[in-house]
Parts: C-alpha cells; structure tokens; sequence
C-alpha cells in the first residue's frame, strides 16, 4: 500500500491556502485553483504544511487520501510554478497559428481546424511545428492537450501527425511485394 498520504504538502512562500470543510482554495502567483473533496477525508494546517488524514479506516477513504494530497499538491505547484505541455506537428504542410484565445491548425484537411482555448489556460506557438500548452490546472492543461493531440493523432507509418514533444512513435515497417 502507498503511503503518500502520509507525508505533509510544503506549501511555498507566495502561496495562499484557504480551508472550508472539505473544500480547498489555492491562490498564488499563477492563479487560483479550488477543489472539493470528498468526506471521508479530513484536511488540515499544520504551520506551513498540509496534512490529509482518512477519518475512517475503510479502503476506500485511505485511497481517496492519497488521491487528495496529490491533488492538493498540484494544486500548490500549479498555481506557484505552472505546468506545460509541448506539442510538435510532424508532416508536410501541418502549421499551427495562436491568435488570442484561437488555435489555429492546418492538419491535412480539406478545412483548417479551429480550436477554442478554454480559460485559464494559454496556448502559444514558437514556430508553425511547435505548440506550448500552459497553465495553473495540471488536468486541464493535459486535456487541452490531448484535445490537440486528438484532431490527428501520429500515424505508425510516416509518423505523421501531432504528438507530444517526448512522445515515441513506435514505426511499422510498409507492406512489401
């Protein structure tokens, strides 16, 4: 059994955090992020740390209790440092264009694809083959971008497509005569 939900979450200098019940408010440099949890587990300040404690011993509260610290943990790095993701386009002809709160995607369609970039979350694109997801919510950053991703996944052929700048794209060989 995992015990990360014994050990204290550090939160950092510059980050604020509010307990009411069982609903947890962040506020930081990069944002504000709030979540509720669920009632068997039990939140706490404990000088500049955060404790989670199941109050009762059934399997099911001890595992939302890690799930809880790890989220309160996003929480507190997100709105203190951030996360990203990068995307590279991979394929002749594939560009990407930010324009404000649009993406704009030419991905070997007979249309260009339109993507609407939620809020709190900014998309930016160093060059046409490269696309920066960023923001405070770690899932929602990782949904924006495999919401991306999604419009043309890589092919195992060519490779072809959108994928994720660390992403392997296992190659099978063409069919031969």
């Amino acid at each position: 059994m995992s015990r990360i939900a014994n050990a204290p979450v550090e939160i950092p200098a510059g980050v604020e955090v509010a307990l009411n019940g069982s609903e947890v408010t962040v506020k930081g440099s990069k944002g504000t992020l709030s979540r509720t949890f669920h009632s068997d587990v039990e939140v706490s300040q404990e000088g500049s740390a955060l404790k989670t404690v199941a109050k009762n011993n059934s399997k099911q509260a001890v595992a939302l209790t890690g799930t809880a610290r790890a989220l309160i943990s996003n929480m507190v790095d997100g709105v203190s440092k951030g996360f990203e993701k990068k995307l590279t386009l991979v394929g002749v002809g594939y560009r990407a264009k930010a324009q404000g709160d649009k993406l704009d995607l030419t991905l070997g369609f007979s249309h260009p694809v339109q993507y609407d970039v939620p809020a709190g979350i900014t998309v930016e694109t160093p060059s046409q083959t490269e696309i920066v997801v960023s923001g405070a919510d770690k899932q929602a950053v990782g949904q924006v971008a495999a919401d991306i991703r999604a419009y043309r996944s890589p092919e195992p052929y060519k490779g072809k497509g959108v994928r994720y700048s660390d992403e392997y794209v296992a190659r099978k060989e063409a069919k031969k005569k």
